[in-house]
């Protein structure tokens, strides 16, 4: 591995992380507030073209093979892996997330245990616990029961993180939001942002999301608890929403009414069918609701409300 800019400076008494996929959604977000929190940061890249604005610190080499990573991980208190594929990467072979998701993150781990890393922080999903809805409040305690690719090498990644002998933790995150998400909750933006009464009034289904300022926090939590984690844990905004209230809370932040309007369910259904979206009828009817309690008492403290956080998206 190569590193791209001046090595980091001896310690300075701030605990130094290694942060993965500092060029996505989560990690550039990432990048920039844990200095905030008092942390030093060294960016673990695969292409030199891809550093991040505001990098100090970089080292480029393929976490797929990490074979020689005692250089990249010199001194460093605390691992931060981001990186992977997305659950809403359409067309991706089942194979890739297994590769990338799956076996990177665990040769990854092995690496920093020989490196004696004191603790592994893995950026997992809900999805490593459930399909796109559940029966009932999701708590780290029910068996985990994935339905796809996704979800699937999620959870086989944190299994193997339990066998890597790591103080670890991974953070099951609900739908994370902020502004340039992607995804769901981007067509969801897109839908506040029309000029259009909307038929969603009548949708009772809950879900979780997630505001990125609160998933920061939730990484500042679990690298400055002294315990040790060895554990997966759920991060989701304390407050659940149907989609009707997200679109409200959107439109709010745009100044406007909620422009909802109550349409019997089976008229939306057959609206959906008939634009080749069965699958979003499952989404919008049913819920995810997922239980943060455990992250809490670890001291986890949200600060972003999701009704605020949702109408901040209409003001940028």
């Amino acid at each position: 591995m190569d590193e791209v800019s001046a090595r980091p400076r001896k310690p300075s008494g701030k605990p130094l992380v290694a942060l993965t996929g500092a060029t996505g959604f989560i990690g550039k977000h990432l990048l920039k507030e844990l200095p905030k929190c008092g942390y030093r940061v060294r960016v673990l890249l695969r292409r030199p073209a891809a550093l991040p604005e505001g990098c100090p610190s970089a080292v480029i080499g393929d976490l797929a093979r990490p074979y020689n990573m005692a250089e990249a991980l010199a001194g460093v208190d605390a691992v931060i892996h981001t990186a992977g594929l997305a659950g809403t990467m359409s067309g991706v072979p089942e194979d890739d997330y297994r590769v990338f998701n799956t076996e990177a993150t665990v040769s990854f781990a092995r690496a920093a245990a020989r490196a004696r890393v004191k603790r592994f922080v893995f950026l997992s999903s809900i999805r490593a616990q459930c399909g796109a809805t559940a029966d009932g409040v999701l708590t780290e305690e029910r068996e985990p029961k994935p339905t796809d690719a996704y979800g699937h090498s999620k959870l086989a990644a944190e299994q193997g993180l339990a066998e890597s002998g790591l103080d670890w933790v991974a953070l099951r995150l609900a739908l994370v939001y902020g502004p340039g998400v992607q995804g769901n909750m981007a067509r969801l933006v897109e839908l506040a942002r029309s000029p259009y009464p909307l038929p969603l009034a009548g949708l009772k289904g809950r879900h979780s999301l997630l505001a990125l300022d609160n998933l920061s926090a939730a990484v500042d939590a679990v690298l400055a608890a002294p315990q040790v984690l060895k554990r997966p844990l759920i991060v989701a905004d304390p407050e659940p929403l149907t989609v009707g209230e997200m679109i409200a809370a959107m439109r709010k932040g745009a100044g406007r009414r909620p422009g909802l309007i109550n349409v019997p369910a089976s008229v939306i259904e057959t609206a959906l069918r008939l634009r080749g979206r069965a699958d979003a009828y499952q989404v919008l009817f049913g819920s995810l609701v997922a239980d943060p309690s455990a992250l809490v008492k670890l001291g986890w403290t949200p600060s972003v409300a999701t009704q605020d956080g949702l109408a901040n998206l209409l003001r940028t």
